[in-house]
């Protein structure tokens, strides 16, 4: 199982509404950044990833499941090279983990997060993961 970080602007798609779509998921679609295409394209059925309230909140809230892989994503032009992948909630964090707390932990002084912090689908390694799964209680 790979692990991830999906960011979204709270106000565009929030927590509160990945939970709403419930088990049929939805579809990550909007991403136009080739590293972050590279990593959407490794994401398997199944892997895990922390869902990132952006700008707003700056905080990882959730977990979410990736339930189809890599497809065109259909809010690109057609032929481009843009995919997306479908996920669901799992389950909400006890305790947000925040950027501040992420960037006080040295721990995660090399997250991807913090290394290349405009990237909106960074790759979490599986000892970050069980880290910020112990600071957000779970």
């Amino acid at each position: 199982m790979a692990y991830w970080l999906l960011k979204s602007e709270p106000d565009a798609w929030s927590w509160d509404q990945m939970v709403k779509a419930g088990a049929k998921g939805t579809a990550w679609t909007g991403i136009r950044n080739h590293t972050a295409k590279l990593n959407m394209k490794k994401m398997k059925k199944g892997d895990r990833g922390f869902f990132y309230h952006s700008n707003v909140g700056k905080e990882i809230v959730g977990i979410v499941e990736v339930i189809k892989e890599a497809y065109a994503d259909p809010t690109a032009e057609t032929g481009s090279p843009w995919v997306c992948v479908d996920v669901k909630a799992v389950i909400a964090l006890k305790t947000p983990v925040t950027l501040a707390a992420i960037k006080a932990e040295p721990k995660l002084s090399e997250i991807q997060l913090l290394k290349q912090s405009r990237l909106s689908l960074p790759a979490i390694t599986e000892a970050e993961w069980k880290l910020l799964c112990k600071m957000g209680g779970r």
